[in-house]
C-alpha cells in the first residue's frame, strides 16, 4: 500500500435528500414516543416555531431540521443519562422538521428542565440542528427560552457567544395557538455578524 497522501477534494453539499412523503405527520412532534401515541403529561406544551433564511433573506426551502431535548425535569431517556430510570416515559424529545416554500418550519414540544453536566449548570434549551442543499455540514444551534433569564446568564454554552450576539439564541413569544405558547425561532444560515444565528461545533 502506497504512503502517499491523496490530494484533497472539494467539498459537497449534504445529501441525499428526502421528498416530503418521507416524513409521518408526527415526526415534529416530540411528546409522542410514536405516531398516535398519546402526548405526555408533565411540563408545559408548547410550539417553537421559525423560518430559515440565507443571505439577503432568502427562504430556504426543503431544509430538515432535527431537535432533540431534555424531558421537562431535565433527564433524557438515553443510557448516559445517570438518571435515565426516572426520564419521563411518555416523552421522545427528538423529532424532524422540514421548510416550506417560505422558509417556516414547526415543531411541537415541551418546556424543556435544566440539568447539570460536564461543563456544567445548563440553562432549559432546545439544540436544533438544519440539513440542506447549499450547506457542507450540518449547521447546529441551540435555542434559550426568555423564561429564565438568570439560568441563561450562567449558561456555559450560551456565555461561549459574545455578549452582543446571544440574543439571537433566545425565542421570542408568539402569543398563543389553541391554548399553547408559541415561541418563535428564526434562523439565518448567512449574513454579516449582526445578523447570522450563531452556530456551533460538533
Amino acid at each position: 500500500m502506497s504512503n502517499s497522501l491523496l490530494a484533497p477534494t472539494s467539498q459537497h453539499t449534504i445529501g441525499p435528500f428526502f421528498p416530503r412523503t418521507f416524513f409521518q405527520p408526527s415526526d415534529n412532534d416530540l411528546t409522542r414516543v410514536t405516531h398516535g401515541a398519546e402526548p405526555t403529561a408533565r411540563g408545559e406544551a408548547i410550539l417553537l416555531r421559525g423560518t430559515v433564511l440565507r443571505a439577503e433573506a432568502v427562504p430556504c426551502l426543503n431544509q430538515i431540521l432535527e431537535a432533540w431535548q431534555a424531558d421537562a425535569a431535565g433527564r433524557f431517556n438515553h443510557p448516559l443519562d445517570p438518571e435515565r430510570d426516572l426520564a419521563d416515559p411518555d416523552f421522545l424529545g427528538w423529532g424532524r422538521a422540514w421548510t416550506d416554500a417560505e422558509g417556516s418550519y414547526d415543531f411541537r414540544t415541551i418546556i424543556p428542565g435544566g440539568y447539570s453536566d460536564a461543563a456544567g449548570r445548563r440553562a432549559p434549551h432546545i439544540n436544533l440542528s438544519v440539513m440542506g442543499a447549499g450547506l457542507m455540514r450540518r449547521a447546529q444551534t441551540t435555542v434559550f427560552f426568555p423564561d429564565f433569564p438568570a439560568e441563561n446568564a450562567a449558561d456555559p454554552v450560551l456565555t461561549l457567544v459574545p455578549e452582543a450576539h446571544r440574543g439571537k439564541l433566545i425565542a421570542v413569544p408568539g402569543g398563543m395557538v389553541d391554548g399553547v405558547r408559541v415561541f418563535r425561532f428564526d434562523i439565518r444560515l448567512q449574513g454579516d455578524a449582526a445578523t447570522e444565528t450563531p452556530f456551533f461545533e460538533d
